[in-house]
């Protein structure tokens, strides 16, 4: 996968790992209303747009690691590619219904109605629209910031090993 397949699945993924991190089995089943709400706040959050590029990821790594062994292929593994594509579209549901199931564990049914309310309003709209621009401008920077300190880091670590006697 390369850094711009990458970067185009990353928010979906991330979602995915931290709606799925920390869930345990434990947990009482949240009701049938409280998952239907839920699912509604996914949806309304852009859910089905969101999940579209992990199936999509999924069937080209796949057709990518195939032309690698199989170069003379690719127009047949491009049109299988496409069939799938559209053969594996509904299985974005399965997502959207675990997403769903996630939220009701977390929040109540009465939360999650505030936040179908307000994710409709026009700020939640406006949130919905800023909010992955305003990740991706966090996530750039943090990649220009991070070297930085890094390279701070790494001469407080040689300071204060000289101070302890060792040159690294």
């Amino acid at each position: 996968m390369n850094a711009r397949s990458f970067a185009r699945i990353a928010p979906a993924v991330a979602l995915a790992c931290h709606l799925f991190a920390g869930v345990t089995l434990a947990q009482p089943a949240p009701s049938a209303a409280s998952v239907a709400t839920a699912r509604e706040v996914v949806e309304v959050k852009g859910g089905s747009a969101m999940f579209d590029p992990v199936i999509v990821n999924i069937i080209e790594q796949t057709k990518g690691a195939l032309l690698q062994t199989n170069p003379q292929l690719a127009k047949d593994l491009n049109d299988v590619g496409t069939q799938l594509r559209n053969e594996f579209a509904p299985r974005r549901d399965e997502l959207l219904a675990q997403t769903a199931k996630l939220y009701a564990a977390r929040f109540s049914e009465q939360e999650l109605k505030e936040m179908a309310t307000f994710y409709k309003s026009p700020l939640g709209k406006k949130m919905i629209v800023q909010e992955p621009l305003v990740l991706d401008e966090a996530f750039n920077y943090v990649q220009q910031w991070a070297p930085r300190v890094g390279e701070e880091v790494m001469s407080r670590f040689r300071a204060e090993m000289k101070k302890k006697g060792h040159n690294l």
